[in-house]
């Protein structure tokens, strides 16, 4: 076994999963909304930029750049219309209403799509690779890994370095006092999950562009999300990298050791995590 493959290997993947999280910290981090639907609403943004593609003859990545302000109006108005009116100290409006759009999201798309698994091309990247020594990455792979770093760096330099940002962070730690300053919390939290949605266009195209898909894959990139949040510690953007890192070398190194222990590997570092560090490795402090 190639050690130093596979853990470069597991860090790549964890760039991936790295981007199923960030939409999904940034959102629990301004508004403490836990979105049940939020990888479905990943497979949704995959099936967009599948048709896009299909439909104008484009490249992936230009179709990424059509999705993306279609996402952010899709979280918008998904906000506005429906998430806004469940908000409140009862953390149970907001988990049913976001499980029951998980359930209509998902029986649309079987709907729309049917059960088969579909794939985004890419095309000579699906094969591309480069050499690092002894060691062959793939490029797509490489990619996704340059493209989390990328929205983690963006998302810091927004929410610590404008006026959004500062206005996120107002909302967030107290949003009748933010209202009371000329802030509009309702609004600021549609911004919030407009931005989550691009980063979930962005999640999408890796998502499908890597591997195949189908209506029913959303739990699954859910739970990695979610773990990845926890992991790296709620409300830290960069402990959200790290969660990702983590559970894509440790389903990595599972996989090599033995192929069936690959996803399980990873659900036991999550545990091993919330033993030892229950707060995730990089928590927002707490006043």
């Amino acid at each position: 076994m190639n050690w130093a493959d596979t853990i470069l290997q597991g860090i790549l993947l964890g760039g991936l999963y790295a981007l199923f999280a960030a939409g999904l910290s940034l959102v629990f981090g301004i508004m403490r909304l836990v979105n049940l639907a939020h990888g479905d609403l990943i497979v949704l943004a995959a099936y967009l930029i599948l048709v896009l593609v299909d439909t104008l003859h484009l490249n992936p990545f230009v179709a990424l750049v059509i999705a993306m302000p279609i996402m952010f109006g899709i979280g918008w108005l998904l906000q506005t219309y429906v998430l806004n009116r469940t908000l409140g100290p009862d953390i149970l409006p907001p988990l049913l209403v976001t499980f029951g759009l998980s359930v209509v999201l998902q029986n649309g798309l079987l709907q729309a799509y049917s059960a088969d698994n579909r794939r985004i091309p890419s095309g000579y990247l699906d094969t591309a690779s480069i050499s690092i020594g002894s060691l062959h990455v793939g490029v797509m792979p490489l990619l996704t890994f340059v493209s989390a770093v990328a929205v983690i760096l963006i998302l810091n330099r927004l929410l610590y370095a404008t006026e959004l940002g500062r206005a996120f962070r107002a909302t967030s730690d107290d949003a009748v006092t933010a209202g009371l300053m000329g802030i509009q919390p309702h609004r600021t939290f549609a911004i919030a999950t407009g931005i989550a949605m691009t980063i979930v266009a962005v999640s999408a195209l890796y998502l499908g562009t890597r591997s195949n898909f189908d209506p029913t894959i959303g739990p699954a990139r859910l739970i990695y999300a979610f773990e990845a949040v926890i992991m790296g510690g709620l409300g830290s953007l960069w402990g959200t990298l790290i969660g990702g890192i983590i559970l894509g070398m440790a389903q990595t190194i599972g996989g090599a050791i033995n192929p069936e222990w690959q996803i399980l590997a990873g659900h036991i570092a999550f545990v091993l995590v919330l033993l030892f560090r229950p707060r995730g490795f990089f928590p927002r402090a707490v006043d």
